[in-house]
């Protein structure tokens, strides 16, 4: 079994902060895949369904994001998982806007979400590390991490949510390398071809031989001679 978290804050006015991009990829998985409706669990949202071959619990806490350990803790010991079973989708001030990488341990880089799960859970968990740039100046960050997604986002944010939906299952089986690919196609789909048209083929030369057409000449003038006498006085 698998548990698949996405980190952000509970409540409406929440709902398009870049900070909430993980709780839009644990939405968009349980929509295309015909996840149950959420029910309050865990100091959370839970809906258990599954993905290809492999049971999965999609989590997203709302004890807003400082405290997100607690949630992911409490569920990880109900379903007896270790940290390796948690994937926690979430946002990555360290990554371009529509750049999409997976780790599995490591720091939590000052994110507090991340930090809250480290203390609850151990750094030994899988991340997919959602990019959404950074405002230049870490004084800036949490003020850019708590506002909403420009709409000149809306194309690569709404790729990058259907890539991350149509790789679950891969991701679920533990083929990171698939579920990347899978968002690949959505945020960098192979171009068509932009070579020149091909030439038009040639008409084929009649073969020795053949019967060609002819031009039309004098004597080929079928007309007997009394139509031609006819014809010239008309």
């Amino acid at each position: 079994m698998r548990l698949f978290v996405g980190l952000g804050n509970p409540g409406a006015k929440y709902a398009r902060h870049r900070h909430n991009i993980g709780f839009m990829a644990i939405e968009a998985i349980a929509a295309d895949h015909g996840f149950p409706p959420f029910r309050a669990k865990f100091q959370g949202m839970l809906s258990e369904g599954r993905l290809g071959g492999d049971r999965v619990a999609l989590l997203m806490p709302t004890t807003f994001m400082n405290n997100s350990g607690q949630s992911v803790g409490e569920a990880a010991r109900f379903f007896k998982l270790e940290p390796a079973d948690v994937v926690v989708f979430h946002d990555e001030i360290d990554l371009a806007p529509g750049k999409l990488k997976c780790k599995t341990g490591g720091g939590h880089a000052g994110h507090n979400g991340l930090r809250s799960i480290h203390q609850h859970l151990g750094p030994e968990y899988a991340r997919v590390r959602m990019g959404v740039g950074h405002p230049g100046h870490k004084d800036r960050v949490p003020g850019y991490v708590l506002h909403d997604f420009p709409k000149a986002d809306d194309t690569w944010l709404d790729d990058m949510l259907r890539g991350c939906a149509d790789g679950a299952p891969d991701l679920a089986d533990g083929d990171t390398g698939r579920f990347m690919n899978a968002v690949a196609q959505h945020l960098n789909p192979p171009r068509p071809s932009t070579g020149s048209q091909r030439p038009k083929p040639a008409e084929p030369m009649p073969r020795p031989g053949a019967d060609a057409p002819s031009a039309p000449t004098k004597d080929s003038d079928a007309r007997s001679p009394l139509q031609k006498l006819v014809d010239r006085f008309k």
